[in-house]
């Protein structure tokens, strides 16, 4: 049951990252206005996007699952801290607890790994191989 259902979590998990990576490689310009006005440096923006697509790829792949896990973890805590920690705003407390969520995902899968169907899994089977 593991192998069937650690890779649409995964898929699952990515999504966002991966959809929020790329909007923002293509709203470049508003997506610094908005960090400035937050008053996160705008100059964090290309790591942002690197984090977002690169992680969101790679835990869709299953790849360092562990370790980009963990600090995807720690991403969403920021981020909701930061952006949406305003609980008179309905919506912003929605994206807080939405990225808390996240995170305990998160959390979970650098606990117990990518699952069968990974990068991670083909890479140890190489090096099991090899040994």
């Amino acid at each position: 049951m593991n192998a069937i259902l650690s890779l649409p979590g995964r898929i699952g998990l990515s999504l966002i990252f991966i959809i929020s990576g790329w909007g923002k490689l293509i709203g470049y310009a508003a997506t610094q206005q908005y960090m400035e006005a937050m008053g996160v440096p705008s100059a964090l923006l290309p790591l942002v996007i690197l984090l977002e697509l690169g992680g969101g790829l790679a835990i869709a792949a299953g790849a360092f699952t562990r370790w980009i896990a963990l600090v995807l973890a720690a991403f969403s805590v920021l981020t909701a801290l930061i952006f949406h920690a305003d609980f008179s705003d309905a919506g912003q407390a929605i994206n807080f607890w939405k990225n808390v969520a996240m995170a305990g995902g998160f959390l979970l899968l650098a606990a117990n790994g990518a699952g069968e169907f990974s990068v991670d899994e083909l890479r140890n089977r190489r090096s099991a191989k090899a040994s």
